[in-house]
């Protein structure tokens, strides 16, 4: 029995503690290495970027070194979440004119970031010596950093499966709209029919409550049973819509830490020690500087 099979028989049996599951408050998990998330979406306009910024922030106050990559290339977002302006990219480390520990930017909390560029677009294209001096300085991150945050752009282009086959998890955000629902479904079945990537994970953002975050989970589920047998969905859980959050985005910081008692603010802590206790075992080939060798191929199948 798979994880979305067991899942989804416990859903509904008891949907009220579909949230709590496989939770505890032990956030103080051992992690022997980096542990690298790509966290992405079919449809644009769904928190994504939102949800990286706060998660980050949550794992930080729970002892963890974070560091995000923003991907997302062309509507890179990070910075106006964190309120930060960024002086340099990492298209200045590809160009050999500065180091990666001079390009990072600090922002909330101690969460270090890797501003966006164009120039990562031509990452499958460096010649050996440009990915050698990359390879290098990745490897320095480590030992830094405890969890890497991929920040993808939304949709189905080259480049949002170029950073999702190169993670080690993925983290498909879906709204209840039918359009993000849709949306999610077609990067799921690409990323399985063509790479035959087989586990996911859904997180369901801007419901109303528990009720309809388990729902949407359960409708998509049922429809990637019914016509990708053999893949493993797992339900993260959900962020409530909350009024905090869109007036957080307004005064340029994580509703994580302007109102830290919000519903949606729980709700991040809630996320956060489900990855961790969750994915921790999962670890196998893990690092910052793995994700960036399967970069250097042109992701992995």
């Amino acid at each position: 029995m798979d994880h979305a099979t067991h899942l989804r028989r416990i859903v509904q049996k008891e949907p009220g503690k579909v949230h709590k599951l496989k939770v505890n408050n032990e956030s103080h998990i051992q992690v022997n290495r980096p542990m690298v998330f790509a966290v992405t979406s079919g449809k644009g306009g769904v928190g994504k970027t939102n949800i990286v910024a706060n998660l980050a922030v949550t794992f930080q106050r729970m002892r963890k070194r974070v560091l995000i990559f923003d991907a997302d290339l062309g509507l890179a977002n990070i910075d106006i979440i964190f309120g930060i302006s960024p002086k340099y990219t990492i298209e200045t480390v590809i160009k050999g004119e500065k180091g990666l520990s001079q390009i990072l930017v600090e922002g909330p909390e101690g969460v270090s970031i890797i501003p966006a560029s164009s120039g990562v677009q031509e990452l499958s294209h460096l010649t050996e010596g440009n990915k050698i001096n990359l390879l290098n300085e990745f490897d320095l991150l480590n030992d830094m950093f405890d969890v890497l945050l991929i920040d993808t752009g939304a949709g189905i282009s080259s480049n949002v499966i170029y950073f999702n086959l190169a993670a080690q998890e993925r983290i498909v955000v879906v709204t209840p709209e039918p359009t993000s629902i849709t949306d999610a479904y077609a990067l799921i079945k690409l990323m399985f029919k063509k790479h035959g990537i087989k586990n996911f994970i859904l997180l369901m953002n801007m419901v109303k409550n528990e009720k309809e975050g388990v729902s949407v989970y359960r409708h998509i589920s049922k429809v990637i049973e019914k016509f990708m047998g053999g893949i493993s969905i797992d339900y993260a859980g959900y962020i409530p819509y909350d009024k905090h959050l869109n007036e957080s985005v307004n005064r340029r910081e994580p509703v994580t830490c302007c109102f830290p008692g919000s519903s949606s603010s729980q709700s991040f802590k809630k996320l956060a020690e489900y990855l961790l206790t969750e994915t921790a075992d999962r670890y196998h080939d893990g690092s910052i500087k793995f994700f960036w060798q399967r970069l250097m191929i042109g992701g992995a199948g």
